[in-house]
């Protein structure tokens, strides 16, 4: 990199260059995972932590006495393959916090954040672990060391000179351990604030909400044997070869016990068309599983239209029959049939497929599976959960599982596949923004204060205080906030308004370089690497994607000697803020983490005896929706809701637009240029349309164009996007996050969820200047 005289200002260039690489396109792969799976898996392992380094922290992730993924929430199985329970993406992620490049005070003085700032994320991540404390002071260019004291007592002089608590923001990446979660959750509450929005408000809030409202509980109800023996699994708005590729050794599980897979997505997805197995060699040398027995090219957030379709037909054959839905679950456990069985009767048929764009005889094909089976399960992720009616959406899913009876049975239920590998713990063990009276009272009981009784801000919410200067301290336990959130320019805007952010992280990331006044890096350890006090090693608990909680320990020499585990981080501040004078011993818990866990079994709901339970393979939290108990809701039936069709009130000249992830990422984390599976190589800035749609506007593959989308009169732009013709419903478009957050508007989300609608987003095309 060449050194640059200094004539800029701080924090002008936050989203990184626009330029291209050598694009190369190809046809999009279909087989996922095998020898070529395992091929990348250890090319980037032993790329970023050599050989020596890379086979036993390989062998240890996801065993029972080793450290869990730092990758997705997949959960692990009872009897963990010795050789290799992990996948493509979970090594990546290994290899990424792992890696033996490192940066310090001599690389932050050499560069500053402004020449950082031009980088892409791809390059601002390859740099490697950060190992000590930094700072980067109030009209500085660049970061410098500060000592972990000084870091804690700057810190709680931030928080003491605030006007009242809630001008602090405590945001939480689902990375975070249950511990350091809980600690950091109660740590924001103690300083009187439910400022404590989390990764949840940007994926699955959606989830939570209508699973809440209609089954009583805001996680799924299966459990991962329940995949083996199912009959028909719906796989709904994701997209597991790349976000969860463990996924499809259940599911090939399933297809060898003759159950049926049917894919609901817009793009048809390597991973469910071939699998071959890497865990077997039949799998690795052999053909391959065909996974997904038909696929339904739903037009984006269509679903509710297309779930419409198979209600009222099988309404239909239920007349005729008699025992295609199950009347006896119905009448014991639900409320609300007769309102959607005459909801039903005001559509018409021919129009609700149209909406769809999938043929007929596919949507019969599932309708008939669906039809002749009993034990059913739907998964789905972020296709389904980012848009303004992903709550209805949700529920309308839900009816269906209902109407079968497939819901508190063996082998059915649902499963919203959650991303990061402990945002379902992070909930559970208190990072919510909302009050929840109950767990008041069980911390005034057992911690011995009393917490806020006024809500606090998710993610949305943040963003609008700090841009409104109402939020003086932005502190993320974790994460890449400004790439993560919605309306990329709002955002950078939004937190450079703040006196301090705090970031507590393992890796340099574009959040560093788009600060508040003063901006603090605190480095902390990986999941896999050994966290040792006083010569004892250390370990900690998640809860997986279906409600297991199990412990983790890291098997690897840390990165740095300065490091700090974000137990350790989160007491540190709290013990320089409270001066050790609190109801709570701060200090004591960030050394002992079995105090915590204690803690926890008192104050978070179904926690018992975690110390001692999560050994080995862990225990499961309760599930209501498990065991057919539904007395919390009103009435004590689950429910059956009537959920209306979306309008997306299209102009003529826009597009739908979803943003996706490549294979070679998981969420903000750029770990590669190529998305191979879709036949994509060394660039990022492309847009997936269908050939029609280019004809239309005089396109021709490559060409680059600009995107823009226009809410409530503001007019947001995306820069340099080439066009890759490629099979997506006509009308709809694809393109890679972050690089098109900029088009999503912050103040456009999820009804009742308020998760940014960045699955739906409407925009225009134009050609970028220059092009004929």
């Amino acid at each position: 990199m060449k050194e640059e005289p200094i004539t800029f200002t701080r924090n002008v260039s936050h989203r990184g260059p626009d330029d291209f690489s050598n694009l190369k396109i190809k046809e999009p792969m279909r087989i996922a995972a095998g020898t070529e799976g395992i091929y990348h898996a250890l090319k980037h392992s032993f790329k970023e932590m050599g050989v020596t380094r890379s086979i036993p922290a390989l062998f240890k992730m996801n065993q029972k006495d080793g450290f869990d993924c730092p990758s997705c929430a997949w959960p692990d199985p009872e009897h963990p393959s010795p050789i290799a329970e992990y996948c493509e993406n979970g090594a990546k992620a290994l290899a990424d916090e792992a890696t033996t490049s490192h940066i310090g005070k001599e690389f932050f003085a050499k560069y500053s954040v402004e020449e950082l700032s031009r980088l892409s994320d791809y390059q601002i991540n390859a740099f490697g672990r950060l190992t000590e404390p930094l700072i980067l002071k109030a009209n500085s260019l660049h970061y410098e060391p500060i000592s972990w004291e000084e870091s804690y007592q700057l810190i709680a002089k931030h928080l003491h000179n605030m006007n009242n608590p809630d001008e602090a923001i405590f945001y939480t990446s689902g990375r975070s351990s249950n511990e350091a979660a809980f600690l950091y959750g109660m740590f924001a509450r103690a300083l009187g604030t439910n400022n404590l929005p989390d990764c949840s408000n940007m994926c699955h809030e959606s989830s939570g909400v209508a699973l809440s409202e209609t089954l009583g509980i805001g996680k799924g109800s299966v459990k991962l044997e329940d995949f083996y023996e199912a009959e028909v699994i719906l796989i709904a708005g994701q997209n597991p070869g790349t976000n969860h590729p463990r996924m499809l050794n259940a599911l090939e599980k399933c297809k060898k016990n003759g159950g049926r897979i049917v894919s609901i997505n817009p793009l048809l997805e390597s991973g469910l068309v071939n699998f071959k197995n890497p865990q077997s060699v039949k799998g690795m040398l052999g053909g391959g599983t065909q996974l997904a027995d038909i696929h339904l090219p739903v037009k984006i957030n269509q679903d509710i239209a297309l779930i419409k379709v198979i209600l009222v037909k099988l309404k239909e054959l239920d007349r005729e029959k008699g025992d295609v839905f199950d009347h006896s679950f119905i009448r014991e456990f639900t409320e609300g049939y007769d309102a959607l069985m005459a909801d039903l009767e005001q559509y018409e048929l021919s129009q609700l497929i149209e909406m769809t764009g999938v043929g007929e005889p596919a949507i019969d094909q599932v309708v008939d599976y669906l039809a002749n089976a009993e034990k059913i399960i739907i998964c789905w992720a972020m296709g389904l959960t980012q848009h303004k009616n992903s709550v209805a959406t949700i529920k309308e899913y839900v009816n269906l599982l209902l109407l079968k009876g497939a819901i508190g049975k063996p082998n059915s239920g649902t499963c919203p596949v959650r991303g990061h590998s402990n945002v379902q713990g992070d909930r559970s063990v208190g990072i919510m923004h909302y009050i929840n009276p109950a767990l008041n009272q069980r911390i005034e009981k057992h911690l011995g204060f009393k917490a806020p009784e006024h809500e606090g801000v998710d993610v949305v919410g943040a963003m609008k205080a700090m841009h409104e200067g109402k939020a003086k301290v932005f502190m993320c336990l974790g994460g890449n906030f400004l790439m993560a959130a919605s309306d990329t320019d709002y955002t950078a805007k939004a937190i450079q308004k703040c006196d301090l952010t705090v970031q507590v992280s393992t890796k340099l990331n574009r959040t560093h370089l788009v600060t508040g006044k003063t901006a603090v890096i605190l480095p902390t350890l990986g999941r896999s690497e050994k966290d040792i006090q006083h010569g004892k090693e250390r370990e900690v608990t998640t809860e997986n994607s279906m409600g297991r909680v199990r412990a983790s320990k890291g098997v690897l020499k840390p990165a740095s000697e300065d490091l700090k585990s974000e137990i350790e981080i989160v007491s540190g501040i709290a013990h320089a803020y409270f001066k050790g004078d609190h109801a709570v011993n701060w200090k004591e818990m960030g050394e002992d983490y079995d105090l915590i866990r204690e803690k926890i079994d008192l104050v978070a709901k179904g926690f018992n005896k975690t110390a001692e339970r999560a050994k080995g393979v862990g225990y499961y939290l309760p599930n209501n929706a498990r065991e057919r108990d539904f007395k919390k809701l009103p009435n004590g039936r689950a429910k059956i809701t009537l959920n209306p069709l979306p309008d997306h009130q299209l102009a003529k000249d826009e597009f739908i637009l979803m943003t996706i992830r490549s294979h070679d990422q998981f969420n903000t984390t750029i770990y590669g240029m190529d998305d191979r599976y879709r036949g994509i190589y060394n660039e990022r800035r492309v847009l997936f349309m269908n050939i029609k749609d280019m004809k239309a506007l005089h396109l021709n593959k490559e060409d680059i164009v600009n995107l823009n989308s226009t809410y409530d009169g503001i007019k947001r732009e995306a820069y340099n996007f080439k066009v890759v013709p490629y099979d997506i419903p006509q009308g709809n478009l694809a393109a890679y996050f972050p690089e098109t957050n900029p088009l999503v508007p912050f103040n456009h989300f999820a009804d009742h969820s308020r998760t940014p609608i960045s699955k739906s987003v409407r925009v225009r095309i134009s050609r970028a200047e220059g092009q004929a």
